[in-house]
């Protein structure tokens, strides 16, 4: 039942969702400039640069989150207060045979509650302080839906790096945790910041041929990171992670993975394509990507209204406009 998840390796990992791929010239904040942190203090800075990922309490408000979590009731057609209306057999069964959906990947992406907490401004200068600049354009990603297993359910999740550390541009990743996530048998964010640490010693142990989507990293130690709601962690791209599953009777895992990078407002194809897809809501393209089959982004939810601030994210508008 899981011959197809359990092949899946590096080699697989082609196509990307373009807003989520960083260039070449991209630099992680050194704090060169002597620029003060917007929202991080000189302690969450250490543990940044430590341990590869850092938590963001109270990101968005609470009124955001509580519609987030009923749109996505809504969205997968199920009834939060009746768990036998979770598993119906089309789900079931994608959840058993295909990567995303096993890890609780919900296709929903530009609805109006995902763009109001992608434009909030505390959201914003937390990847400022990350990435040392204001500049930035938002990720156009999805929704996670963690359910406790049902029968016959396995959980396929995986320690990966979703880019080559070896050769990938330096890149960041944002998961905001929409309800609380302090129980354990919830699952959840799981990664090896000692890894992180002494990854090139690591790195010499490995045969040429490695995979870093499947690396074995079992005699690592595993940190979990529990997340209360609202919290926004952010992770370094070289950070070995993964989905703790969830285990627990009835409670279920929501996150929306959010990230910036810097703009890369040269690129007039891309920022084409940034702004159609909002536009015209449109499900990104790329490895694990299936968009939603009933297309209701774009028959029963309208176009997302975009702040100032949330333009420049897009790339509607110019980071020059406003300095």
């Amino acid at each position: 039942m899981n011959a197809h998840i359990e092949a899946i390796g590096k080699h697989h990992v082609d196509t990307r969702n373009q807003s989520t791929v960083s260039t070449a010239t991209a630099r992680l904040n050194d704090r060169s400039d002597g620029a003060p942190l917007r929202v991080l203090s000189e302690q969450d800075w250490d543990f940044w640069i430590n341990n590869g990922y850092i938590v963001i309490p109270n990101a968005v408000e609470p009124e955001q989150l509580a519609r987030l979590e009923q749109l996505i009731w809504e969205f997968e057609e199920l009834d939060p207060d009746d768990p036998l209306t979770w598993y119906p057999p089309e789900k079931s069964r994608l959840r058993k045979t295909e990567l995303s959906f096993n890890a609780g990947m919900i296709e929903l992406y530009h609805h109006q509650y995902l763009w109001d907490t992608r434009q909030m401004p505390r959201v914003h200068q937390a990847f400022a302080d990350i990435w040392g600049t204001h500049k930035l354009w938002v990720s156009i990603d999805r929704i996670n839906l963690n359910l406790p297993p049902e029968p016959g359910f396995e959980f396929k999740s995986f320690m990966h790096w979703d880019y080559d550390p070896d050769t990938a541009p330096p890149n960041v990743q944002g998961v905001l945790s929409i309800g609380d996530q302090t129980d354990i048998e919830v699952g959840g964010f799981v990664c090896v910041p000692s890894l992180f640490r002494d990854f090139a010693a690591w790195r010499a142990t490995q045969p040429a041929d490695w995979d870093w989507y499947r690396p074995d990293v079992s005699a690592l130690p595993h940190v979990p990171v529990l997340l209360k709601k609202g919290d926004l962690l952010i992770f370094n791209s070289r950070l070995c992670h993964g989905i703790r599953q969830n285990v627990s009777a009835s409670k279920v895992r929501m996150a929306q993975y959010i990230s910036m990078m810097p703009a890369q407002e040269h690129d007039a194809a891309l920022k084409a394509w940034r702004i159609r897809s909002w536009r015209e809501r449109e499900a990104p393209a790329g490895y694990s990507l299936h968009g939603d089959p009933r297309k209701w982004e774009q028959t029963k939810y309208p176009r997302a209204q975009l702040s100032p601030l949330g333009e420049q994210l897009l790339g509607l508008r110019p980071w020059q406009d406003t300095e």
